[in-house]
């Protein structure tokens, strides 16, 4: 990979963490995607008014996509309903660029160096394990069928199927921006409409309970919005120009910017475990980037 794109898509991935940071935190995971979801579409909206619509042979890529991004959605609130930040996104994310790389030579007929496929078992082996991080004080919610001890069955099942979809949406995403003149344009066309399901879906049926949301506080799901819509864009250029399962791992580095904040200003501790993650997805990315 060029340096410049690998350096763009781990800004990206920094700009993903801090989103799903203050998304986390927030009191209604639900209502945050939501509030997230409409600002993204609402900023799009304005953008498409520069941009002409994308070519026709690229609107059922389009129209996948918005029902993948939406599917990553639901079972990501699903996820965060049922488990922690820690065990969740790390297994979602590390999972991605598995599916990615498994599809990639299917959909666009890539084909990856032997370098490049270690770099992404490395970076999903590195992300993954995080997920798996003992924690003696947690304890599975009421209902849960646990793994093993600490460990419930539900977030992780969750997790695994938010790791698909955020490889189908990037799959599709990848083929959708190649067909169209502009990946801005197509990132602003495709923004406008995948806000929409979630939108509908939490006034049908939290809508007395969203009103109350935005009230209380809706600058830090906001702020999210302006992130994510940010970090997305510079993925879906970068998957304009080079091959998508080396991206896909590059961006899923977001799990160890996201574990740096939790330690650096949630003063959250940085165990051997996450240390050996680090050193995993350092090796991963340098593979990526060697391998091309």
């Amino acid at each position: 990979m060029e340096l410049n794109l690998s350096l763009l898509v781990l800004f990206a991935a920094f700009l993903h963490a801090c989103w799903n940071a203050l998304v986390k935190s927030g009191e209604d995971p639900l209502l945050t995607v939501a509030t997230v979801s409409a600002v993204a579409s609402f900023l799009s909206a304005l953008l498409t008014l520069f941009f002409p619509a994308p070519p026709l042979a690229a609107w059922p890529w389009l129209a996948a996509g918005v029902v993948a991004h939406n599917g990553f959605k639901i079972f990501l609130v699903l996820a965060y309903r049922t488990g922690d930040l820690s065990r969740v996104y790390p297994l979602a994310r590390g999972s991605a660029p598995l599916v990615v790389a498994a599809f990639a030579g299917l959909v666009a007929g890539e084909r990856l160096s032997l370098s490049s496929l270690g770099g992404v078992a490395l970076v999903s082996g590195g992300l993954v394990s995080l997920a798996f991080e003992r924690t003696p004080a947690a304890t599975p919610p009421s209902g849960e069928v646990p793994l093993h001890e600490g460990h419930p069955f539900r977030p992780l099942m969750f997790a695994l199927l938010t790791g698909i979809f955020i490889g189908a949406y990037t799959l599709i995403d990848g083929m959708g921006v190649r067909l169209s003149e502009s990946a801005l344009g197509y990132s602003a066309w495709l923004f406008m409409f995948d806000g929409v399901p979630m939108v509908t879906l939490a006034l049908l049926l939290r809508r007395g309970a969203w009103v109350r949301f935005l009230r209380r506080g809706v600058l830090p799901s906001i702020g999210a919005g302006v992130l994510s819509l940010f970090a997305y864009y510079a993925v879906l250029w970068a998957l304009s120009r080079g091959a998508m399962a080396p991206i896909a791992a590059l961006r899923e580095t977001g799990v160890l910017f996201a574990v740096l904040i939790g330690w650096l200003v949630l003063r959250e501790p940085l165990g051997i475990r996450r240390l050996g993650a680090a050193l995993l997805v350092s090796a991963g990315v340098a593979l990526l980037h060697v391998g091309g």
